[in-house]
């Protein structure tokens, strides 16, 4: 990447991954933690099944920060945009059952982590759009 891409391209992104990096991960480790609390979760899921989730999801990121940051950025921000989305899933948590149902703690979990990726997200499209 040349050095005006990179000032163009600024802190914002990689900023905004590493926020969501955090964010998932204490949402996850939560919700692994409490998983029996979580309420209408599959009852097959395990501990280690959220971790694995985590793992992946995060996996797709980090790939998706190296390609970007080595001068891949088309194929970068698309395994970021891959990233962000997947974070957004997290909303899911409200379609199996309202937020009322969750405590404060899984609510605040779930909403960092969507807001850190949302985050990503438009970062990851402005960076598209600049091209």
């Amino acid at each position: 990447m040349a050095n005006a891409e990179r000032a163009a391209s600024g802190p914002g992104l990689g900023a905004a991954v590493i926020a969501f990096g955090i964010a998932s991960l204490v949402h996850f480790a939560h919700n692994a933690e409490f998983l029996a609390e979580y309420p209408r979760l599959p009852a097959h899921w395990t501990r280690g099944h959220v971790y694995f989730a985590w793992l992946g999801m995060t996996a797709l990121g980090l790939a998706g920060w190296l390609l970007f940051a080595r001068g891949w950025r088309r194929a970068g921000l698309a395994f970021l945009l891959a990233y962000a989305v997947l974070g957004l899933d997290s909303l899911g948590h409200y379609v199996l059952a309202p937020m009322s149902a969750h405590t404060v703690a899984m609510n605040a979990t779930i909403l960092a982590e969507v807001a850190a990726a949302a985050v990503v997200l438009l970062e990851v499209v402005r960076q598209m759009l600049r091209r």
